[in-house]
């Protein structure tokens, strides 16, 4: 609300319009001058309508968003991103910078507008990309556009609470359509088969194999694999907490960090025969520190590098890779064993809750968006199975 203060002949009007990127409340102030033919009656009027008037202006933006978009997204790293973000979400926002500044970086936050970001969009998916030899490469997927989008909607969603704007204009644009494509998975039999192979392997490839009989049984994410400790495990329960995960970034190179998301942090119940490889791999490790003596590094992770330090995000992989050429195996990414997981997991008919849980999401919408064949399958082996009871039933 407009507070007005009288100075010899002159009204100061001052309003608040909201907080600054600093989170500074910001003042405006104005000089009115009522003529000099006004009555006392006239001036009030007048005075109460330029109040008005210049209250309306500052809560519409006036002045507070003549910043920059470029200006407001370099401030939002400093004061919030970096304090509150993960860095891998950091890291993907500031690889969008470049071609977001270029587009609007000049423009001011309140003159950015649905149409704006609409062009933008349209400009992103018909880029042309070349590679350094000269070859075109692909246009930008549609998720890849989203990122995009994503790091300026949650520009303009800080903005918002700072209370800079009242709209975001990324909310309005037409998205481009998500390409459904087949997801690799493992199947059953497949699984069967490695694990059967893993008896095989070296001890060299020990470690590694309990990783992946490890991603199998559990579905845990790769970071969430490589960040477990010997002290995440229950014992006497058979349990294994999640409360960690193991990123890199070239900056900061292997570091830990928090899982995904809330949910994420979760116990998992392991079945007798894993435990017993568990206590087999632990028995194993403890071998071998004694062997290495004062060279061993502690950091009492499942996985390590020779010397006992976290072992690499790359590692598992290259060691699957020359697994599966030297087996004959159908090589498919190390996330594909989450899949094979879940697709187990709904094949089984356990509800989208339970797999929800098992799988760390956030909300059950992610689990059925992103496994929505598997539960159309099971939903139709369902209703196979019911019809089947019942022409059984009035067969006989």
């Amino acid at each position: 609300m407009a507070t007005i203060r009288k100075r010899g002949n002159t009204y100061q009007i001052r309003v608040s319009c909201g907080y600054d990127i600093l989170g500074n409340q910001v003042i405006q102030n104005k000089t009115w001058t009522p003529d000099k033919d006004m009555t006392p009656k006239q001036i009030e009027k007048e005075l109460n309508r330029q109040a008005i008037l210049f209250e309306e202006a500052c809560n519409s933006g006036y002045q507070n968003t003549a910043v920059k978009f470029q200006d407001f997204a370099q401030e939002w790293f400093k004061v919030y991103a970096e304090t509150k973000l993960k860095t891998q979400t950091i890291r993907n926002y500031h690889n969008c910078e470049k071609k977001v500044y270029k587009a609007i970086g000049h423009l001011r936050m309140d003159k950015i507008n649905p149409r704006t970001i609409q062009s933008f969009i349209v400009d992103l998916a018909g880029e042309k990309r070349y590679d350094l030899k000269g070859r075109e490469l692909p246009p930008y997927s549609p998720k890849t556009v989203r990122n995009y989008i994503s790091f300026i909607s949650t520009i303009f969603d800080y903005a918002i609470k700072m209370q800079m704007l009242s709209d975001n204009p990324c909310k309005n644009v037409v998205m481009p359509s998500k390409k459904t494509k087949e997801r690799k998975l493992y199947t059953l039999e497949e699984v069967q088969k490695m694990l059967d192979l893993f008896e095989e392997e070296s001890e060299a490839n020990y470690k590694y194999t309990i990783f992946f009989t490890l991603a199998a049984f559990t579905g845990l994410r790769r970071g969430e694999l490589l960040g477990l400790e010997w002290k995440d495990i229950d014992w006497e329960n058979d349990l294994i907490k999640v409360v960690r995960t193991s990123e890199y970034t070239k900056e900061k190179g292997i570091y830990t960090d928090t899982p995904k998301t809330e949910s994420s942090k979760r116990f998992i119940k392991l079945p007798p025969e894993l435990m017993q490889k568990l206590k087999d791999f632990k028995a194993w490790q403890d071998g071998y520190k004694a062997k290495l003596g004062t060279k061993w590094i502690e950091c009492d992770r499942l996985f390590t590098k020779t010397d006992g330090t976290p072992m690499g995000m790359r590692q598992a992989y290259k060691f699957f890779e020359r697994f599966c050429a030297k087996t004959g195996m159908r090589f498919v990414n190390i996330h594909s064993f989450r899949h094979f997981n879940a697709s187990v997991l709904i094949s089984n008919g356990v509800d989208v809750k339970t797999v929800q849980g098992c799988l760390g999401h956030s909300c059950a919408t992610t689990t059925l968006n992103i496994y929505a064949h598997s539960f159309q399958e099971a939903q139709v082996r369902a209703m196979d199975s019911v019809a089947s009871c019942i022409l059984k039933k009035k067969a006989t």
